[in-house]
């Protein structure tokens, strides 16, 4: 089954109970749980602290190690590797039979033909469970996927399933087909929310925040929208459009970066971001109010502006992207919830899942993304079990730009998303033309 708790609710603290709870009555057998890279020490942590009779094997390091590692399979209660190391090892899983095999933010798997997906498939086990927060983030496809690991051929051959469910209920808003697959589902996911279960968990609230950009700023937006337009409607006229994506992409990406601030990529920009002012006004007001807060960016790059005019006002600030190795991850967490740092900058990547940073009362997203359970999941470190305050959400979009649009799209997404793993009317599918 899926484990489809919202963040934050200790999906991670349940398995390990069930574990624990096996060993005790069936007395042995080895369970594999698969994580992402950055979750691999966080799950080692949790069994030493709640069920430290669990005896755990983390298979890491070099294709020797891992090789040496493997043989000892055997005489653990539970292994735990990560989704890219599976891909590389899965030949050396195939002579074991696993207990339970557990997929921890499985939302890596939706992909139903990527490695990661095709490798776990290959794992034998006598009992399959999947973790996620967001069991779908964009399409039907996904959630196929991870009943293909569950149970595969109970949501039938992915061809199938498409034209069984996937075009009906995207396509034409098929509600006795969406009724249908609901009824499939619903007694193989379980999933609470937030607000039914923590009555004592504060509130969040959230806050769209609307920006003007910088006159500069604005030419150089108007300008690049222009020329991008032009590129654009030629790519699509020559190639057609489902082969221009790649391209459209990337154009949108740059409206993106310049609505940030245009010396992203602008090398000789000298101009202002009325984003990045914005940005400062607030998180000076807030620090002098005794918030704590984190800031989240899909782009590296403007994070690292961001800690620059930050300590250039004198605010101490933490900082963390995907280059920071998994080990440093841990001890930074570790330093902000003791009360290092007043503002803790995160890559939206980096930082989306697996980090408790309740220390923080105040999230900022500084861009918003195309997904809305992806932004979620990251405002979910700090609105979580142990957060003792009310959680501010602060979206900051700029005004009359893509990024209103990417907001509304989110909107949309949201419902969606709703009305798939709840009970549904009807459904928007991908972006169109």
């Amino acid at each position: 089954g899926i484990l489809a708790d919202e963040m934050g609710l200790g999906k991670t603290l349940q398995i390990i109970t069930f574990l624990l709870s096996e060993k005790d009555e069936n007395n042995g057998g080895t369970s594999i749980v698969i994580v992402p890279t950055s979750l691999v020490y966080n799950w080692d942590e949790e069994v030493k602290k709640f069920a430290p009779s669990l005896k755990t094997l983390i298979i890491i390091g070099t294709k020797e190690e891992r090789r040496e590692l493997i043989k000892e399979v055997n005489n653990h209660d539970l292994i735990i590797t990560s989704y890219p190391l599976m891909r590389r090892d899965i030949e050396e899983y195939k002579e074991f039979t696993f207990e339970h095999c557990i997929l921890d933010e499985a939302q890596h798997i939706k992909n139903h033909g990527s490695l990661n997906a095709k490798s776990v498939k290959n794992i034998n086990s006598k009992q399959y469970f999947a973790l996620t927060g967001t069991p779908m983030e964009n399409s039907l496809s996904e959630l196929w996927s991870i009943f293909d690991f569950l149970m595969p051929g109970y949501l039938l051959s992915y061809g199938k399933f498409s034209m069984k469910y996937e075009r009906p209920i995207t396509k034409n808003e098929d509600i006795s087909k969406l009724k249908d697959l609901n009824n499939h589902i619903r007694p193989f996911i379980l999933r609470r929310l937030k607000k039914d279960v923590l009555k004592e968990l504060p509130d969040k609230i959230e806050q769209k925040i609307l920006v003007d950009m910088s006159d500069e700023q604005k030419k150089i937006y108007l300008a690049y929208l222009q020329a991008i337009k032009g590129q654009l409607t030629e790519e699509i006229n020559t190639k057609g459009y489902n082969k221009s994506h790649i391209k459209i992409l990337a154009g949108l990406t740059r409206l993106r970066q310049i609505c940030c601030h245009p010396g992203i990529f602008l090398e000789d920009y000298k101009g202002e971001s009325g984003k990045l002012e914005s940005l400062e006004e607030i998180v000076e007001e807030a620090i002098n109010g005794g918030h704590r807060v984190l800031i989240f960016s899909q782009f590296t790059t403007m994070l690292k502006r961001i800690r620059q005019s930050l300590e250039n006002k004198g605010i101490d600030c933490l900082y963390l992207d995907g280059r920071i190795p998994t080990r440093d991850r841990g001890e930074l967490v570790k330093s902000f919830n003791r009360g290092l740092g007043d503002v803790f900058l995160i890559s939206l990547k980096a930082g989306g899942t697996g980090l408790n940073l309740t220390a923080a009362d105040m999230v900022i997203h500084y861009d918003p993304w195309w997904n809305p359970a992806v932004e979620d999941q990251a405002t979910d470190r700090a609105h979580r079990i142990g957060q003792e305050n009310r959680v501010q959400v602060i979206k900051l979009i700029t005004k009359g730009t893509i990024e209103e649009k990417i907001f509304q799209l989110q909107e949309q997404k949201k419902k969606m998303i709703d009305k798939v793993i709840q009970e549904g009317e009807t459904l928007i599918s991908k972006l169109s033309e």
